[in-house]
């Protein structure tokens, strides 16, 4: 989303300002830093607890400093986001047995993870983010988990398209304008079913890269994101990508559930969310430095390698810009490694002589289409889609 979008930002900074862009650039900090004595929940102990900050049981971030330089998110440094608790890891005890019913189609049935590995194969690497990644910058301090940077990773997803299963079901029925899935969490007793289940809608344009994926990153899903069977929408916010999906339908209209009618809608300040604001479907142009970070120590005067990360939703990044002086001046970064698709991030590293002092440190990424990653980040109740260049500054300090 750009300053274009559906409404202005209500807050503008500087591009010369050094003392704006720090205080953007480490909000949320603090709450990260008490979550780290967290311990891992049991369903994801198998993860790496030095590379994450656990917010809550249902929300683990990955650390600035522990991306690394490589293209691929391990799979136990990758974050957590769940709308509810995961379901017990026995629906793993015989993953083939998994159903998936799916209708809008010539000839709706329900399918076995085993009927859906017949049917054809494909992988795809995709920058996975929740759209909340980023609502720690933003000064309103909306409810919700305060995610920096690390409520993101790429990683490479293995499963069969969505576009060969409505074939193998006679095709998508005439006059469907949206896919919807529902997810297969176990719902709480004693309340409305659709104030609660994950059930999300897209554009049926997204059939053409849709993917019921059953492996990420070379193994079988773990139930910490989504395993047996998950939705992956490329280039669509984290929320859209449905766990443990347990049916898939071609609809002619949204879902009615709480979380597409009313959840993650870009309400202007002040307002209520409601189904006629826009929703949060597709990723924008974004990038953040990871090195040096600025939950990493002092560094030593002179030459630094300036790492980070750039993608650009549903387009491939054309370019990557690097500040060293908080917005005020810009050079262009190198993109380095390998290139996994339109729908992955890019690497990229500017190497720089730093003097002793403190230093703000930005980047700000270009896509395909010539769309600019923006200063301002768009503000709104729920803190979505934030990427603001500004935001994600980090600030070092060089002895």
């Amino acid at each position: 989303m750009t300053d274009s979008g559906p409404f202005l930002p209500r807050r503008k900074l500087l591009a010369g300002s050094a003392v704006a862009l720090t205080a953007a650039g480490l909000g949320g900090l603090s709450a990260q830093a008490r979550a780290q004595n967290k311990a891992l929940p049991a369903y994801a102990a198998w993860k790496d607890a030095n590379a994450l900050t656990v917010h809550s049981a249902n929300t683990l971030e990955t650390r600035r400093s522990a991306f690394g330089a490589s293209v691929i998110t391990p799979s136990d440094q990758l974050y957590i986001r769940n709308n509810l608790p995961p379901p017990d890891a026995s629906v793993l005890s015989d993953r083939d047995a998994w159903e998936l019913w799916v209708e809008g189609v010539k000839s709706p049935r329900a399918l076995t993870l085993r009927d859906l590995k017949t049917l054809g194969i494909e992988s795809v690497a995709t920058v996975l983010q929740c759209s909340g990644n980023g609502r720690g910058f933003f000064p309103s301090k909306p409810s919700g988990t305060p995610w920096t940077v690390g409520a993101a990773g790429c990683v490479m997803w293995t499963g069969v398209p969505l576009r060969a299963v409505a074939q193998a079901l006679g095709g998508v029925a005439d006059g469907r304008k949206f896919i919807t899935g529902t997810g297969g969490e176990k719902l709480p007793e004693g309340v409305d079913p659709k104030s609660v289940i994950v059930e999300r809608s897209v554009p049926i344009q997204a059939l053409g890269e849709a993917l019921l994926a059953w492996e990420m990153n070379g193994t079988p899903l773990s139930i910490a994101h989504g395993g047996p069977l998950r939705l992956v929408l490329p280039g669509y916010q984290g929320v859209n990508n449905i766990k443990y999906i347990k049916r898939l339908a071609f609809t002619d209209a949204e879902s009615d559930a709480k979380i597409m009618a009313h959840g993650y809608r870009l309400t202007p300040p002040g307002g209520t969310a409601n189904a006629s604001q826009p929703s949060v479907l597709e990723m924008n142009v974004k990038s953040w430095i990871n090195s040096p970070s600025d939950d990493g120590g002092p560094l030593k005067a002179g030459r630094v390698q300036i790492v980070g990360v750039a993608f650009g939703g549903g387009q491939a990044v054309k370019q990557v810009e690097v500040s060293l002086d908080g917005g005020k001046s810009w050079k262009a970064a190198q993109l380095f490694g390998p290139d996994l698709g339109r729908f992955a991030w890019r690497q990229f590293v500017l190497s720089a002589e730093l003097p002793a002092g403190t230093h703000v440190l930005a980047s700000r990424a270009t896509d395909a289409s010539g769309q600019v990653q923006p200063q301002d980040r768009l503000e709104n109740v729920g803190g979505y889609n934030n990427n603001s260049w500004a935001d994600h500054a980090v600030k070092v300090t060089v002895a």
